[in-house]
């Protein structure tokens, strides 16, 4: 059974490059990887907050978050 890993970003230059860069490179064989871009669905912002995402761009596995770089707050998106 594979791991569900959640990426949230907003879509600026720092979140694509962690996307592209972190995202990409978790085994598909391991990770069941879903990217939500929280400036287009910004209805998932409630489900990253409980999460504990403070920002974005953030990787979320087996509950743990892992903030990656500093592309944005939370706040700012809402």
């Amino acid at each position: 059974m594979k791991t569900q890993a959640r990426f949230y970003h907003a879509g600026c230059p720092v979140c694509i490059s962690a996307e592209q860069t972190v995202a990409g490179a978790l085994d598909p064989a391991r990770f069941d990887v879903e990217v939500v871009h929280l400036g287009q669905s910004t209805q998932r912002l409630v489900e990253a907050e409980a999460a504990g995402v403070q920002s974005v761009p953030a990787l979320v596995i087996d509950q743990q978050v892992f903030h990656i770089n500093h592309g944005a707050d939370l706040s700012a998106l809402k």
